[in-house]
């Protein structure tokens, strides 16, 4: 835990993992004084509410052989135990098939409390006066205002990965966010702003290695910095400077240099060939093959941009001279067309796998994707000089 954004990011991803509908954020002092986040997830047993403030312990893995299968946000079971040594936490929780809940005080990883209580299914976390017991941590914290950016970019990554999920933050008693289930574009808009509504690519393929979906931003909405960029792995946010250059060269010749372009894509893929635990915020990932991975987002970015015209065209005026020929003025009947279609010409200019065919856009499915990544292994060629 380095600051407030740190547990404001464990918290939320434990209640997306209790398999919340409605999520709630409270914060005080930007997160200084008091973290809260309030689920109506599965709860948990006395027993569990009692190992989770313990390292190490966690539920949502029972072998080794499930860390190479993880859909769960969190699984290492530290997040807990670290927030629970830096700060006074009190823990309300309860699951639908008992009566009573548990109610848990720890301070400095010292239970003080523990008791039966009448609460509501789900669980409620405070973190109260973080960096209580360590003076010069809480020091190096920055200025609310910083902070609480921080505070917001964690909650922005989880809120967009679960579009179904209700969200909301309130900052000092004034909500700042009250986030609807609902699609994704919708939270897209709701949390990057309205100005995107009209100015979306849908990105969408699948193949049996991969599928991604999400969107990407037209040309026109490109910026000097690197504001609105997000990949999310299986749900998982993560940085990746290398898929970035695959998203930026889908893009080239059609913004500036300087400029970056507006994506939140989701990639879905066997947990098996993603290593997760590069490092400990698993925001960073290791793939087995990752130029698959980058041909594949590149060449699915570049389709969903000429799927929608996004791409630049050509565009013919015909001379007036030209527009009074026949063949101009005249209808394309049945007769004509016939006559057509049994010229050597037509013949020749409509083969299948010519340079210029053009693939009918009822068809989406990259079935040519992964050229790009068979034309990256070239073998280079030696010529004799001239």
């Amino acid at each position: 835990i380095q600051r407030p954004a740190s547990a404001v990011k464990e918290l939320l991803e434990n209640a997306v993992d209790a398999g919340a509908t409605e999520i709630k954020l409270f914060v005080n002092d930007a997160g200084k004084a008091l973290l809260q986040v309030i689920d109506n997830g599965s709860g948990m047993s006395e027993t569990d509410a009692r190992m989770c403030f313990e390292r190490h312990a966690t539920s949502k893995i029972t072998s080794i052989d499930d860390l190479f299968h993880i859909r769960t946000m969190g699984f290492r079971g530290e997040a807990l135990a670290s927030i629970a040594a830096v700060s006074q936490v009190e823990l309300k929780t309860k699951r639908a098939t008992d009566q009573l809940g548990t109610y848990i005080e720890v301070e400095n990883s010292v239970v003080k409390k523990q008791e039966p209580i009448a609460v509501l299914n789900g669980t409620s976390i405070a973190m109260k006066n973080l960096f209580f017991n360590v003076p010069a941590r809480r020091n190096f914290l920055k200025s609310n205002a910083a902070e609480m950016r921080h505070i917001i970019d964690e909650f922005t990554r989880v809120a967009l990965a679960f579009p179904t999920v209700f969200f909301s933050l309130t900052s000092n008693g004034q909500e700042v966010f009250h986030l609807e289930a609902g699609s994704l574009k919708q939270r897209v808009i709701q949390l990057l702003g309205g100005s995107y509504n009209t100015k979306l690519v849908t990105v969408k393929e699948e193949t049996d290695y991969m599928n991604i979906h999400g969107f990407a931003g037209k040309p026109d909405t490109a910026k000097k910095t690197r504001g609105d960029q997000y990949f999310f792995i299986n749900n998982r946010f993560i940085k990746s400077a290398y898929l970035n250059h695959a998203v930026m060269n889908a893009y080239q010749e059609m913004i500036p240099g300087d400029s970056f372009p507006m994506y939140v894509l989701f990639i879905d893929l066997d947990p098996a060939v993603v290593d997760v635990n590069v490092h400990p915020t698993k925001q960073e990932i290791k793939f087995e093959d990752e130029k698959i991975v980058y041909a594949f987002v590149q060449a699915a970015i570049k389709h969903a941009l000429a799927q929608f015209s996004v791409t630049p065209t050509l565009d013919f005026t015909l001379d007036a001279s030209i527009q009074q020929l026949p063949s101009i003025q005249q209808p394309f009947n049945e007769e004509r067309q016939s006559a057509a279609s049994s010229t050597t010409i037509f013949k020749g200019f409509t083969q299948k796998n010519q340079a210029h065919f053009i693939e009918s856009k009822g068809r989406s499915e990259l079935r040519h994707w992964n050229d790009n990544y068979e034309s990256r292994s070239f073998v280079p060629q030696s010529y004799p000089d001239p």
